[in-house]
């Protein structure tokens, strides 16, 4: 049905490429240009396959950036990605039921979008919240805006054109083209918040989709995990322990329980890792340091709060300040 092609590991849908170009080209830049420094620099994106390394796409984006002169490249690249662009996840969004099955799909799958990239989903006075970690390829404001919009984009889209009333934040000052991100995401913005999230009301999960169809959500879901099982098949297991602790943070489990969700014993597990030079305690650490580090530079909240949320108590936080501040 589709075929099994080899995938380069920490890789995204080349339908994000085609986008990109076609935004540049209908900007009046020369689009060739995205391609600098690629590996698709002398043989074009006929030489492309199903997906485009991690690292590729990053030098395009920067390209993208450098070349446009658009300061919300971000947010107008967003608007481009509707369901079809997130090739076979979009597929499977469409045939969902409701915008609950929607989120559900999109928080077990997302990574085939980008594996590097971490959202927190979480819900909370009656309002969901999407709250983008690590935008995977893209990097702090740019990632929001094209994370932000990109969401807007896809969910409009498959609710027939009807927008949903999302709220969005951003940790960060209202910029002076504050009139465009109002034109793409709408009036409920706030600037200088503790976070950067989007959230909408929990009611709007039970909505039903127009393109609903089970038997093909079956069909394509299971084509999600053959991907997203290629993809994790080409990650060492150090690269598969990170993922899977950023993915629980605050809830970090024990060597053996890591083990167990890796699908392997847990003398397996430690050699494995031993192999690759590396503890689960030395990840556990980095994925910590990370979380805390993401708290402390992002958000306003308390230290007391930080510590609570990465499984730390305060004099363990205080004491792994200083760390914090020598990897920077």
């Amino acid at each position: 049905m589709w075929p099994n092609r080899e995938m380069p590991s920490h890789s995204s849908p080349a339908q994000y490429v085609i986008l990109l170009l076609d935004l540049i080209s209908q900007q009046g830049a020369d689009p060739s240009l995205i391609l600098k420094n690629t590996s698709f620099e002398r043989s074009g994106i006929q030489a492309m396959g199903a997906r485009v390394s991690e690292s590729d796409l990053q030098q395009m984006l920067n390209n993208a950036n450098e070349i446009s002169g658009d300061k919300v490249l971000g947010l107008h690249l967003g608007e481009k990605l509707n369901p079809s662009a997130h090739a076979v996840l979009g597929q499977a969004f469409l045939t969902c039921e409701s915008l609950g099955l929607v989120i559900e799909l999109f928080m077990k799958y997302y990574q085939i979008l980008s594996p590097t990239l971490e959202v927190k989903y979480y819900q909370n006075n009656n309002r969901c919240y999407l709250q983008p970690i690590n935008s995977g390829a893209l990097s702090d404001r740019f990632g929001y805006e094209t994370f932000f919009s990109a969401v807007k984009n896809t969910l409009t889209a498959m609710l027939g054109g009807h927008e949903l009333e999302l709220a969005f934040e951003f940790n960060y000052s209202q910029p002076d083209y504050v009139d465009e991100y109002r034109r793409v995401l709408g009036d409920d913005l706030s600037f200088d918040a503790k976070v950067t999230q989007l959230s909408f009301d929990q009611k709007l999960l039970s909505l039903t989709l127009p393109t609903s169809n089970p038997a093909l959500l079956a069909l394509y879901e299971q084509e999600c995990k053959r991907v997203l099982t290629d993809i994790e098949s080409e990650q060492t297991v150090a690269e598969q322990t990170l993922r899977l602790l950023r993915k629980l943070e605050g809830h970090y489990p024990q060597m053996s329980q890591a083990a167990q969700l890796l699908n392997m014993s847990t003398r397996t597990y430690r050699r494995r890792l031993a192999e690759e030079n590396f503890s689960f305690q030395q990840l556990l650490d980095t994925v910590r340091l990370e979380h805390v580090d993401y708290y402390l530079t992002k958000t306003n909240l308390p230290m007391f709060s930080i510590a609570l949320n990465v499984g730390f108590n305060d004099f363990n936080l205080e004491k792994i300040g200083p760390e914090i501040e020598n990897d920077k």
